[in-house]
């Protein structure tokens, strides 16, 4: 599936709202709605002027309504839905957000997991080998990635207030906006523009 448009990817956000990780609802605790609004507010609070980040914040789980039960493809299902409307760096960051996970598995081996992160890991690969996590050192979007998985990783309070999902339409077409403007040989960078 390929985005079109901000309008569709909104629609896809609103229908978070009472979709959860696992079709059972035994994963974390709140509804992908909340766990994006969660995420991208931490994100903005800790990088206000990050934009992509936020957004990637924003809508890193959507791969779970777009083929529910893929634990294991669930950031590549979204990274390549949003990679033609976000650009290429929001997309790189959802789909890294496993990666960040297995990274830090291996380099923080005791920072705490939600249940549900902690079950899937197992199927997203397990802790990163010493040759993965230099390999992912490596990758220009890897601090950033790991911002988003520890925003990711700490999104999950039930009834912690963060929005609305309206409130970033705006930002949503900036970043879709800028990335449209861009020209085929100009990339952003790990830092954005």
């Amino acid at each position: 599936m390929e985005l079109r448009g901000v309008e569709e990817l909104m629609d896809l956000l609103h229908a978070c709202r009472g979709a959860w990780d696992t079709p059972d609802r035994s994963g974390d605790p709140v509804d992908l709605h909340d766990h994006a609004l969660q995420t991208a507010a931490l994100l903005r609070r800790g990088h206000p002027a990050d934009k992509e980040l936020q957004v990637a914040g924003l809508v890193h789980d959507i791969g779970h309504l777009l083929r529910p039960g893929d634990d294991a493809g669930h950031a590549d299902h979204a990274a390549d839905a949003l990679q033609p409307l976000l650009g290429e760096r929001v997309s790189r960051l959802v789909r890294l957000h496993v990666a960040a996970k297995r990274y830090l598995a291996t380099t923080s081996p005791g920072r705490g997991l939600s249940a549900q992160s902690a079950l899937t890991l197992t199927v997203q690969g397990g802790a990163m080998t010493p040759l993965e996590a230099a390999s992912f050192e490596r990758d220009p979007f890897a601090e950033d990635a790991v911002t988003l998985r520890q925003a990711d990783d700490a999104g999950k309070v039930v009834g912690l207030d963060a929005g609305v999902m309206e409130d970033w339409r705006t930002v949503l077409e900036l970043v879709a906006t800028q990335h449209s403007r861009l020209g085929a040989g100009n990339r952003p960078t790990a830092r954005g523009w």
